[in-house]
């Protein structure tokens, strides 16, 4: 039997609400006043330290005042809830005080120059792997057919040789769309004082290469690169008696393949790569992504930036406090900047802390990317602009 309430009781319980939510009204109109007249002083404040040279940032400050507004409430819930609403308060009051900053010219330049073009004509490039690799098709792509360039066995070599003049840029995977990111090179960008000035996207088609003539069930060795193994997993699977061995490098695949004269091996590697260590395409497009992609950044020694780049990447360290990472965000929602990625790699020597790798659009003479950039440098720890590109 379905209930209903008297229209009496349910009028009366309407106009309670009402009462209740313009009761709301009024507070909320005397909050947002409030929140205007603790703004305009912040701004007397931020002039202040314009005029000082006082850091915005005061970590002993902010939390000496949220002990004091937690201990003005009544109980637990309202404690955590005040002192959100008031971490929130005080991160938009910094960022009020960055912007002014920017207006005062007190926000220091970044140590970056930005340059109309890259001086790419009589460039030396490294790459990592050997002639046919994935590497070094990245690299003809993005420097042309002529390059100056030369190859290396490790990621690590390739960055050594641009620190030390060996080399002017290196061409270094950094993303595979399938496969996920290559961990190694992002922690090799923290350890070296060199900066990312361009990326180049080539679509990934791997091929089984064998010996000219070889047939398909001949084969029980299969060498390539462990991404290249898992990308070509499906594929694999479908032969289980081969043995699947992991190289350095998928043209190092091809090229002991084709030194080695045994039919019986194969490698997985790109179509130049068959052109070049004379091998035949047992099967083509054994990846089992169509749009499979791997992603190469060009890394140089300088800290410079085309005039024209939209994309940055850094990396910064938080605090290992709930909501850290929050916050470090919302630098990038307060100046409306569109973060495209955010990666974690774990910190050597300091159990379950990360640091984090963040890409988003912008360029580095934005003055809202200034903005951005000195927030997280006060707040972060070890915040290092990779490069913009």
């Amino acid at each position: 039997m379905t209930n209903f309430l008297p229209s009496d009781l349910k009028g009366h319980r309407d106009m309670d609400l009402l009462e209740l939510r313009g009761q709301l009204d009024e507070i909320d109109a005397k909050i947002v006043e409030l929140y205007e007249r603790r703004m305009e002083i912040c701004g007397r404040v931020a002039d202040y330290k314009i005029e000082t040279g006082k850091k915005v940032f005061d970590k002993e400050r902010e939390e000496e005042k949220l002990k004091t507004v937690r201990s003005l409430t009544h109980n637990a819930f309202n404690a955590h809830g005040v002192q959100e609403l008031f971490e929130q308060i005080m991160s938009m009051s910094r960022k009020m005080q960055y912007a002014k900053l920017v207006e005062a010219g007190a926000l220091g330049r970044l140590p970056f120059i930005g340059v109309d073009e890259l001086e790419t004509g009589k460039a030396r490039v490294v790459f990592q792997g050997a002639e046919g690799a994935y590497s070094h098709m990245a690299m003809l792509r993005y420097f042309g057919e002529q390059v100056n360039s030369f190859h290396v066995d490790t990621f690590r070599e390739a960055m050594t040789s641009i620190e030390e003049g060996g080399a002017d840029f290196a061409v270094l995977p950094i993303e595979n769309s399938t496969a996920g990111t290559v961990s190694e090179i992002y922690d090799l960008l923290v350890e070296f004082e060199n900066y990312i000035v361009g990326e180049q996207i080539l679509k990934i088609e791997h091929c089984l290469l064998g010996l000219p003539g070889t047939e398909i069930s001949q084969i029980r060795t299969v060498y390539a690169h462990p991404q290249s193994l898992m990308q070509s997993a499906r594929y694999l699977g479908a032969h289980e008696d081969w043995k699947q061995i992991s190289l350095k490098n998928n043209a190092f695949a091809a090229r002991k393949v084709s030194g080695e004269g045994d039919r019986t091996q194969a490698a997985i590697a790109s179509e130049q790569a068959a052109k070049i260590y004379g091998l035949d395409i047992l099967e083509r497009g054994i990846n089992q992504s169509e749009t499979n992609s791997t992603r190469f950044i060009i890394v140089t020694n300088q800290k410079i930036f085309r005039k024209d780049a939209g994309k940055i990447s850094i990396c910064l360290e938080v605090p290992h406090e709930s909501g850290s990472l929050y916050h470090m965000l919302s630098h990038f929602i307060y100046n409306n900047l569109s973060m495209t990625k955010i990666e974690s790699r774990p910190i050597e020597d300091r159990n379950w802390e990360y640091r984090f790798f963040i890409d988003f659009e912008g360029n580095l003479a934005d003055s809202a990317v200034k903005n951005a950039l000195r927030g997280l440098r006060d707040e972060a720890r070890n915040m290092k602009i990779l490069g913009n590109y």
